[in-house]
């Protein structure tokens, strides 16, 4: 098999071979689109009756037959009457034919229609391997059916859309699904109800996580440690409300420039209000209030706090994806020749707490404005280029892995965003610097420099966990909620082999109050009793029977290890220290 360039080649020439094989079956179907996608492809179906799992069979086996016949993909350019013509019967493609010689904005675009041999055409861009035989017949499959909206919108006809798998080799593909599997055990949605940490009401709305004792204790912990972190560093703890007059927002440019804000408070005879999607302008106003020297600067505020964003609903995901995140936020007021302490400082704090929750690879992405399109920005683009600079140097001097993401900055200054590697070596952005010389300006915050002059610091944003319900969800699946001895919200389970040696369990539980410590109490057989504490993951659980109370000892069973036998409770005291 030829190895061809582009795997999305491969990808994009695999939607044409199953719409081609949905053809055989069902000649009437009318066609949609079939991107390429992450990992693979679709393709959307209006159809005459409902798909099965058989249905996916039959046409993988054809998508086979046609990768063996070595068909050609060939393409050409057409005037809109021509594919209006080719087209007569599909009704997508006749709109979208008009989408793309009519568009809004004016800029037309051509039509190219791509040939799979002579059994099947498609309206098209391009982007296909040159015959069908330089695909792997067996680097992919065709995963599942759904339903889909023509366009998203429920007004519009139901259509079922055909995802496939595809990658170069075999192997390749056996590794995604054992992975995908792996990632599908591991889900924080599954495993938050099953070890009781959150979950997500419909009454109280999507994106609004609840945290029971156990996912409260969780966030806590992991809260409390970056907290302690940085304030042994000089941080400074502030508090700041949850809304705010709109003024505010139109000062600092959100109003303008951030589309995921609720909608305003309106109040009668008072200004509109908004719940707070950003804490940047209420950290600045604090800095304002008071009058400040170079000799108190640098100055570090931080605040563990929740914002509130609009996402669309269809975005929102478990823990990952919210519309309530609390974020540990940071704002470093500092003059310009203290920046590059004041980042390492930050990057040395980062690669301290990544390394302690157990991620041990990652990247850098300097995030820089896009010079195209200068709308989306606020700010003079000489003070953009310096800014970038900066942060460009600083990571190239630590010899980390980094690259640069045009148009991925804030739109008030560029950032450093940090992607990390979870145990199955998927990528989450988290950490994020940002350098910001645009909105100290737009508040016209300042300091009194050495020689008497008023000048302008430079602000340093910085959330190290990126949000605290992310991170969680992220966390939970990185450990398949099989926490750390620190970070289990429950350290240690007795259990009692019947009811008469309760009372022994607590006199244990006493003695081991220095942890987080639950006593099995419910009237249920020992078996039963180690297996739910197992099912909860909990790190050592200690039986206690007739023999333990004679010997004033504990039989340990750790996580993973299994029975490690009768122990005196001042020797496993000592082990756990």
């Amino acid at each position: 098999m030829k190895q061809t360039e582009s795997i999305d080649d491969v990808r994009h020439s695999l939607a044409h071979l199953l719409a081609a094989a949905v053809l055989r079956d069902f000649p009437k179907a009318k066609l949609a689109i079939g991107p390429v996608i992450e990992n693979g492809f679709y393709y959307d179906f209006l159809l005459p009756r409902p798909l099965t799992p058989d249905d996916l069979k039959r046409f993988q086996k054809t998508m086979r037959e046609l990768v063996k016949a070595n068909l050609p993909f060939s393409g050409q350019e057409v005037t809109p009457a021509q594919a209006k013509e080719q087209f007569k019967d599909q009704q997508f493609k006749l709109e979208l034919i008009d989408e793309f010689t009519n568009p809004p904005a004016g800029d037309k675009q051509p039509l190219t229609v791509y040939d799979t041999g002579d059994i099947f055409s498609d309206l098209c861009r391009g982007g296909h391997v040159n015959k069908t035989g330089e695909i792997n017949a067996d680097g992919f499959k065709l995963d599942k059916i759904a339903g889909a909206y023509w366009r998203g919108d429920e007004k519009n006809p139901q259509l079922q859309r055909v995802y496939g798998l595809a990658f170069d080799t075999k192997e390749e593909l056996d590794n995604y699904l054992v992975m995908r599997e792996e990632a599908q055990r591991r889900d924080h949605r599954k495993l938050g109800k099953e070890l009781g940490l959150f979950m997500i009401s419909d009454e109280v709305g999507p994106g609004l996580p609840l945290f029971y004792p156990k996912g409260a204790i969780l966030r806590r912990l992991v809260e409390n440690f970056i907290t302690e972190l940085q304030e042994k560093r000089g941080y400074q703890p502030i508090w700041i409300p949850h809304i705010t007059k709109g003024e505010l927002y139109k000062i600092s440019g959100h109003l303008d420039k951030y589309d995921a804000m609720f909608p305003p408070m309106k109040l009668k005879n008072e200004a509109d209000y908004y719940i707070k999607p950003m804490n940047c302008p209420h950290f600045m106003m604090l800095y304002k209030s008071e009058q400040h020297s170079y000799k108190e600067l640098p100055l570090r505020y931080t605040s563990t706090t929740t914002v509130y964003r609009h996402e669309k609903s269809g975005e929102l995901s478990g823990l990952t994806r919210v519309r309530s995140l609390t974020q540990d936020d940071c704002h470093v007021f500092s003059t310009p020749d203290q920046l590059e302490g004041e980042i390492n400082l930050m990057l040395d704090m980062i690669a301290e707490v990544y390394d302690k929750f157990g991620f041990k690879d990652f990247r850098v992405r300097v995030s820089t404005h896009d010079p195209e399109d200068k709308d989306k920005y606020i700010g003079d683009p000489k003070i953009w280029a310096v800014s970038e600079k900066t942060l460009t140097d600083l990571i190239r001097k630590r010899k980390w892995e980094y690259e640069i993401g045009v148009g991925e900055a804030a739109f008030y200054g560029p950032k450093l965003d940090f992607i990390f590697k979870d145990v199955l070596g998927r990528e989450w952005q988290m950490t994020t610097i940002q350098l910001d010389m645009n909105l100290p300006k737009r508040f016209d915050l300042e300091y009194i420099a050495a020689d008497g002059t008023k000048q302008q610091p430079v602000v340093l944003h910085r959330a190290i966990l990126g949000s605290t319900e992310r991170f969680l969800g992220i966390l939970i699946e990185h450990y398949a909620g099989a926490f750390p001895f620190w970070l289990a919200p429950v350290q240690l389970k007795i259990i009692p082999v019947g009811e008469k040696h309760l009372d022994y369990a607590k006199e244990i539980a006493d003695q081991l109050k220095d942890y987080r410590v639950e006593v099995a109490s419910e009237n249920e057989t020992v078996g039963k009793k180690i297996r739910n504490a197992e099912l909860q993951k909990i790190p050592y659980l200690l039986v206690v029977g007739d023999t333990e109370i004679s010997n004033k000892t504990v039989r340990v069973r750790e996580r993973q290890k299994g029975d490690l036998g009768e122990m005196a409770v001042d020797k496993f005291l000592k082990d756990l220290a």
